[in-house]
């Protein structure tokens, strides 16, 4: 049976990086109730200056749609 080798990892983390106080899974129970994080495509963001803007355009395309009738906001 051969010994275990440990895996060479390329570690490129700097000496001054500290994680010492670092607590593991911090967020993970927020994570897992879901997120409201949306990813968009370069030529889509490329039209909007700032959320506020996707934001109006959604709740317009919302408002004309005939089955949008808008959620009260959580």
């Amino acid at each position: 049976m051969s010994p275990k080798r440990k895996p060479e990892y390329d570690d490129d983390l700097l000496p001054e990086y500290d994680f010492s106080g670092a607590v593991r899974g911090k967020y993970y129970e927020r994570y897992r109730q879901g997120t409201n994080v949306v990813l968009l495509d370069p030529d889509i963001a490329a039209v909007f200056r700032d959320s506020a803007a996707v934001n109006d355009t959604l709740r317009l395309l919302v408002s004309l749609s005939p089955a949008g009738t808008p959620r009260k906001p959580r």
